[in-house]
């Protein structure tokens, strides 16, 4: 099922499986969201809940006794959740823990996904609700991909992404297996706002911003100023990807963690960026995309 919602003549539209955004349109009817095609990457924005990346061979002990089994970005992307509120510009999605998913993740929660549009600022708000009677960790992110180029005529390194604040970025580098190398790292931006976009980047796999000042960053061709902007205030990891065999778009992911990384253990409570909520707790993580 879809929904659909507007602000003016901005609309969005989002699907129940995953609750994930799959169109994003301006009032001239330009599509900013990438469509999905498997010859690169058939999602488009999926929901990252209740880690972000990947586990070291898809496993992790919790601190219940218990074991996460989980494929990369978790246990609720490929799952149906329910529409429980909406309005003309606004939808929001639930969905709760069953037997299938304490078999991946072994607590009870409630996750809900509310998309708000007001004029060209889409919000995502995130909340995850313990339902369980023991502490329960997890992680929350978002891997909205965009049309790169956007427009008929450009190319993908036309564009460039701008952070708020000159920063200095070593990333670390991402391995074949969904691991994070934190102790080899590549010099990304020296003291720079502007990223620009090559291919090259991307030839191994993502870029890892871990270290940021910025909690903004503008994906736009320089020559319109055509794009999107991302406000994440309150997640302290932002990765850019695109497909390695040439994809026409580029992912930009506000998380609040990454991936295990190579130093650490198989301990889920001791990964980089983990949150903590007690029984009965909820908390929101919210981001906007506003279109330029």
């Amino acid at each position: 099922m879809n929904q659909t919602i507007h602000s003016g003549s901005v609309k969005a539209v989002i699907k129940s499986k995953g609750a994930e955004l799959s169109s994003l349109t301006d009032e001239t009817g330009t599509q900013y969201l990438w469509q999905g095609d498997p010859t690169y990457w058939k999602s488009q924005s999926p929901v990252l809940f209740p880690i972000v990346g990947s586990l070291r061979n898809k496993t992790a002990r919790t601190a219940n006794g218990g074991t996460c089994r989980m494929e990369r970005h978790g246990a609720v992307r490929k799952r149906e959740f329910t529409l429980t509120a909406g309005t003309e510009s606004s939808a929001e999605f639930t969905i709760r823990s069953s037997e299938e998913t304490r078999r991946e993740f072994p607590y009870d929660f409630e996750f809900r996904v509310k998309y708000s549009l007001s004029g060209k600022t889409l919000t995502y708000a995130m909340t995850a609700v313990n339902r369980d009677r023991d502490v329960m960790p997890y992680f929350v992110g978002a891997h909205p991909a965009f049309r790169c180029p956007l427009l008929d005529g450009e190319k993908f390194e036309d564009y460039e992404v701008e952070f708020a604040d000159k920063e200095f970025a070593a990333c670390p580098r991402a391995l074949l297996d969904g691991l994070v190398d934190v102790n080899h790292r590549q010099v990304v931006l020296n003291n720079e706002k502007v990223f620009h976009l090559d291919r090259a980047w991307f030839a191994y796999d993502c870029q890892i911003f871990d270290q940021l000042r910025s909690r903004s960053a503008a994906l736009r061709n320089p020559a319109t100023g055509r794009g999107a902007r991302l406000d994440f205030p309150g997640f302290d990891y932002f990765i850019v990807w695109t497909s390695k065999n040439g994809g026409p778009f580029l992912a930009l992911e506000p998380w609040t963690g990454i991936s295990t990384c190579t130093d650490e253990d198989d301990t889920f409570e001791h990964k980089r960026g983990v949150k903590f909520l007690a029984p009965g707790e909820a908390r929101t993580h919210s981001f906007t995309i506003t279109l330029l």
